[in-house]
């Protein structure tokens, strides 16, 4: 019986490419995204090239009971879910006071919420079977204090703490947790978060989505719990925890505000 994946944020990024990657690999395929004319191509690219199933959901996640209706679908259609890929995820750029509450309530239903409800539906299903990678989609942001992406930088923090404590609850079980961490990535997370101008986001210094997917599909499959992509960010994790927490607040306060015309 093929083994199967489960990804969210399937349409564009690194979802996309962990998508591919999945399926080049031998899984079938259930992704996840609110773009159906995204997910229809993707579905069409997979079965042709791999000759994988693949099943779409055209699903908003931070909406309620968007998140058991895809787990409803996938257990109706008898699918067992052997890796989980919690990817689907946004950002907001600009001072907490400013920033529009609607927005940051669906990035936090989406960041966290919907993260942990779908670990716990589709976790006791790996964990009676024995096996089991589940890789959430973290952020070398979940190591520092973000001014100015104040609340995305705090729902990567809890991503990144939620990983590490199930990965110790699940020793012996035949299940890993995986919080993969990468730096700025060229997908189009700085226009959502509407932070194109910021210094951070230059695509110059950003990453590659498919090197990034690459690396955490690694990193999942060898259990790995944290996977902090590139040499520059796993220094930088390093040193965030040896500098002052005031001199942190300043450098990332620094680093996020917007370039000059």
């Amino acid at each position: 019986m093929t083994d199967t994946a489960l990804i969210t944020g399937a349409s564009g990024g690194i979802g996309l490419e962990m998508t591919r990657i999945l399926a080049k690999e031998g899984y079938d395929i259930i992704a996840v995204a609110r773009r159906t004319d995204m997910l229809e191509k993707l579905k069409g690219e997979l079965e042709s090239l791999y000759g994988r199933n693949v099943t779409v959901i055209c699903s908003d996640l931070s909406e309620d009971g968007d998140v058991r209706k895809v787990f409803e679908i996938a257990d109706k259609e008898g699918m067992e879910v052997d890796v989980l890929v919690n990817n689907a995820g946004f950002g907001d750029y600009g001072p907490f006071a400013e920033c529009d509450w609607d927005k940051q309530d669906r990035m936090i239903r989406l960041n966290v919420l919907a993260l942990s409800h779908l670990t716990r539906l589709f976790l006791p299903g790996m964990i009676s079977r024995g096996k089991g990678r589940i890789l959430n989609t973290a952020s070398v942001a979940s190591f520092e204090p973000g001014p100015l992406m104040s609340v995305y930088y705090a729902t990567k923090a809890y991503v990144l703490s939620f990983s590490e404590a199930l990965t110790a609850e699940l020793k012996g079980t035949g299940v890993t947790v995986t919080a993969l961490c990468p730096g700025p990535t060229n997908t189009g997370f700085a226009k959502t978060a509407n932070a194109d101008g910021a210094n951070v986001f230059k695509e110059s210094t950003s990453s590659d989505a498919r090197a990034v997917a690459m690396y955490g599909y690694r990193c999942m499959m060898k259990g790995k719990a944290v996977a902090v992509h590139g040499i520059t960010f796993k220094a930088m994790v390093l040193l965030v925890r040896i500098f002052p927490r005031s001199l942190v607040r300043r450098i990332v306060l620094s680093v996020q505000r917007r370039s000059a015309p």
